[in-house]
């Protein structure tokens, strides 16, 4: 009998590395790969991109459809590697609806090394502005919950390497 799809989801604040570290995960483990902020809905793309932090009640449709993409994977017999911010333990509880066994890679780092990235990143909606709120935003995984953190200062062959022994072993 195959085994069951296994489903990872990359967290933390922007400017984590995110996309970096799943992206290349997913295709070394030849998951399917989902960037979250591909399904986020217009108003939140233009609130966020004014500098404007979104409410819970701005993220639950948003965490709703990427818990209903993560089941759809799971029906078909798919694994996959999501990247989303997955701030709070509720919006984890969320993409958790269904899949209890959903792996958490929080990717961790200082708020000046973050700052960094953002300033020199090109192409993205979300402003450095909004990192410190993201920041006072985001609850630690808990006991409970199947995952681990890596701190960002490490590189991104190391963390990848590291996050693959951790979700094979």
């Amino acid at each position: 009998m195959a085994a069951s799809p296994q489903h990872i989801v990359v967290m933390g604040v922007s400017g984590s590395g995110k996309t970096t570290l799943a992206a290349t995960l997913a295709e070394r483990l030849g998951y399917t790969f989902a960037e979250a902020d591909d399904y986020h809905p217009r108003a939140n793309v233009e609130k966020m991109s004014a500098g404007i932090p979104l409410t819970d009640a701005d993220r639950e449709p948003w965490l709703r459809t990427l818990s209903r993409w993560l089941q759809a994977e799971d029906v078909a017999g798919r694994s996959s590697v999501m990247t989303c911010s997955a701030l709070k333990r509720r919006y984890r509880d969320i993409l958790r609806e269904g899949l209890p066994d959903l792996i958490f890679i929080h990717l961790d780092g200082s708020l000046e090394l973050l700052s960094e990235r953002m300033v020199h990143r090109i192409g993205h909606f979300m402003p450095a502005s909004l990192l410190r709120s993201q920041l006072q935003t985001l609850e630690a995984l808990e006991p409970d919950e199947h995952g681990i953190v890596f701190d960002v200062g490490r590189s991104p062959e190391e963390l990848v390497a590291a996050a693959q022994e951790f979700v094979t072993t």
